[in-house]
C-alpha cells in the first residue's frame, strides 16, 4: 500500500484524496468488489485498507459521510487513463473539407464537385464550398450563389446547411454538415469493425484519416490571366 504516494499539484485537475489525506472522522466504505462495509471511522477504514494491501480512496466527497472505496489506487488510475484513451479513440472526428469553385466553372465540373461533396459527407466530414471571384467577376455574385445553391440542393439528403452563403473577402462560401443519422451510422460501423478486430486479436486503428482533396476539385488555378478582363 502506498501511504507515502506523491500527488499532482496541477490546480486544473481535481485532487482525489486517498489514505491519510482523508481527514473526516468517518466514512462509508465500499470494497473493490462492491461489498458495502457501512459507516466506519476513518482510522478503522485505513486499517482495513492496510490489511488488504490497498488504498482508501475517496470517491464521493459530497456524500454524508463521504464515500470511500478500498482498492489499488495505482491500478485504478491506470484503468481510468485507459478508459479515457479508449473513449477518445472511438469518438467521431469531424473534419472540414473544402471544395473550390470559380464563377466560370462549367456544369460538368460542377457535377464532379457535387460527387466529391457527397463522398466527403458520407465519410462524416463537413464540407465548405467556396467560390472565388477574380477581377470583375465580383460584380456578378448571383452566378456564384446559383452554384452554391445547386451543390447544397444536390446534397440535402445527406447534409444540413450549417452556414448560409456569406462573403469572405473575394470569396463566397457555404458550409454543410453531415446529418446526425450519417454520423450515427459511421459510429456503428466503426464499433463493429473494432469488435471484429478484437475478436481477431488485432490492435485498434486510429479513427482519424486524412483525405487530401483531389486536384480536380480545385478550380482556383494560378494560370488564369483574366483578372483584369472587362
Amino acid at each position: 500500500m502506498a501511504m507515502g504516494r506523491r500527488f499532482s499539484r496541477d490546480p486544473r485537475v481535481p485532487q482525489i484524496r486517498i489514505n491519510h489525506r482523508i481527514r473526516v472522522p468517518e466514512v462509508r466504505v465500499v470494497l473493490e468488489d462492491g461489498e458495502n462495509l457501512g459507516v466506519l471511522s476513518t482510522d478503522e477504514a485505513l486499517r482495513i485498507a492496510q490489511q488488504r494491501g490497498q488504498d482508501l480512496v475517496e470517491i464521493n466527497p459530497k456524500a454524508s459521510p463521504p464515500v470511500c472505496k478500498i482498492l489499488d489506487f495505482g491500478k485504478y488510475k491506470y484503468e481510468e487513463k485507459k478508459r479515457a484513451a479508449e473513449a477518445k479513440r472511438k469518438q467521431t472526428v469531424v473534419e472540414v473539407k473544402e471544395i473550390k469553385l470559380r464563377p466560370k466553372t462549367d456544369d460538368h465540373d460542377l457535377e464532379v464537385k457535387i460527387r466529391a461533396a457527397r463522398r466527403f459527407l458520407e465519410t462524416g466530414n463537413k464540407v465548405k464550398i467556396t467560390c472565388r471571384f477574380r477581377g470583375r467577376e465580383i460584380t456578378h455574385p448571383e452566378r456564384a450563389q446559383m452554384q452554391l445553391d445547386a451543390i447544397v440542393a444536390k446534397c440535402e439528403d445527406l447534409a444540413n446547411l450549417e452556414q448560409r452563403a456569406t462573403m469572405e473577402g473575394r470569396t463566397m462560401a457555404v458550409l454543410i454538415a453531415p446529418k446526425p443519422q450519417i454520423l450515427q451510422k459511421l459510429a456503428q460501423e466503426r464499433a463493429q469493425r473494432e469488435r471484429e478486430r478484437e475478436l481477431r486479436g488485432e490492435p485498434p486503428v486510429s479513427q482519424t484519416v486524412q483525405e487530401p482533396l483531389d486536384d480536380e476539385l480545385d478550380d482556383d488555378d494560378d494560370d488564369d490571366d483574366d483578372d483584369d478582363d472587362e
